[in-house]
C-alpha cells in the first residue's frame, strides 16, 4: 500500500498516558488541601467534570455547585487561577516522581514515525507546562525535537471539542487533513479532530472506556494490543504484534466509520 500518511497528531491526556485519574485529579486535591479548602474530587466526580474542557474551566464549573465557594465572579476567577497554578506544580511533582507511565505501544509508534519520516505533532488543549512535565520525563530534555508542531491550550482561543487545535496543527505542519491521522481517547477530542476533517482513531482511556464516540476510523483498547479493535487490524506478521503505522495507514485508507455507544 502506498504510504499517504504524512503526519500523526497526538492528543496528550488519556492518549499518551492515563494522566487524568492518577495525575491531574490527585494534583487538584493537593491544591485544595494546600489552601485549606475542604474540597475533594473523587474518581466519579472528576469523571463528571471531564465533560468541561480545561482545568480552570472545571474549577469554575465546580464552584457553581458549592455553597462555600466565593460569591463574586471575580473572586471565583482569582481562586481558580491560584488553584490551577498550584495544581500544575503538584502535577509536575507527580510526573517527576515517576508515578505516570506512557501508555503501552506509544513509544513504539513514535519510533516508527521517526524511522519512516512520518511527522508528529502534539494537539492538546492542556497547558504547555503539563505537556512539558510529562514528555520531559519520558522522552528527555530535548523532547520537543521529536515533534514538528506543538499546539497546547495557551495557543488556542477555544478548547476541544472546538477544532481550532487541529486546524492550527495542520497549518503548522503544512499538510492537509486527509494526509494526517489523529489519536484521541475522548468524545470531545474526536469531535475536535472531525471538525477539522482529520481522520481520528481512538485508544479508549479509563474515563472514556464506555463513552459514546461517533465517526472514528478505528476504536480499540490501546496501541499495545491487537485484540478488541474495530475494525479489526490487518493480519499480524508475528504473534502479539502491537498496533503500528501500517495498521494506522490501512485504517486511514479504508476510512470506515465506527462508533462506540455508551
Amino acid at each position: 500500500m502506498t504510504n499517504r500518511l504524512k503526519a500523526l497528531l497526538w492528543d496528550v491526556d488519556g492518549t499518551l498516558a492515563e494522566t487524568e485519574r492518577d495525575g491531574h485529579r490527585v494534583a487538584f486535591n493537593r491544591a485544595f488541601e494546600s489552601l485549606g479548602l475542604p474540597w475533594s474530587w473523587d474518581e466519579a466526580r472528576y469523571g463528571e467534570l471531564l465533560a468541561v474542557a480545561g482545568g480552570r474551566e472545571r474549577l469554575m464549573h465546580d464552584m457553581t455547585t458549592r455553597s462555600d465557594a466565593p460569591v463574586l465572579a471575580g473572586e471565583r476567577e482569582a481562586l481558580a487561577r491560584e488553584l490551577h497554578e498550584l495544581k500544575n506544580g503538584f502535577y509536575a511533582e507527580i510526573i517527576e516522581g515517576g508515578q505516570i507511565a506512557l501508555r503501552g505501544g506509544v513509544l513504539a509508534v513514535m519510533q516508527q514515525c521517526r524511522e519512516r519520516g512520518v511527522r508528529m505533532a502534539i494537539a492538546t488543549t492542556t497547558s504547555r507546562s503539563n505537556v512539558d512535565a510529562l514528555l520531559r520525563r519520558h522522552l528527555g530534555r530535548q523532547w520537543t525535537e521529536a515533534f514538528a508542531a506543538i499546539v497546547c491550550g495557551e495557543d488556542v482561543q477555544r478548547k476541544k471539542p472546538d477544532p481550532e487545535v487541529y486546524q492550527r496543527a495542520l497549518r503548522a505542519l503544512g499538510v492537509g487533513p486527509l494526509e494526517a491521522v489523529a489519536i484521541e481517547d475522548s468524545p470531545g477530542g474526536v469531535a475536535a479532530a472531525r471538525g477539522a476533517d482529520v481522520p481520528v482513531m481512538v485508544t479508549t482511556s479509563a474515563y472514556f472506556d464506555h463513552s459514546t464516540i461517533e465517526g472514528a476510523i478505528a476504536i480499540g483498547p490501546g496501541l499495545d494490543r491487537r485484540e478488541g479493535w474495530r475494525p479489526a487490524p490487518r493480519p499480524a506478521a508475528r504473534p502479539a504484534e502491537p498496533i503500528g503505522l501500517e495498521d494506522i495507514e490501512a485504517w486511514a485508507a479504508q476510512m470506515d466509520s465506527v462508533s462506540q455507544h455508551g
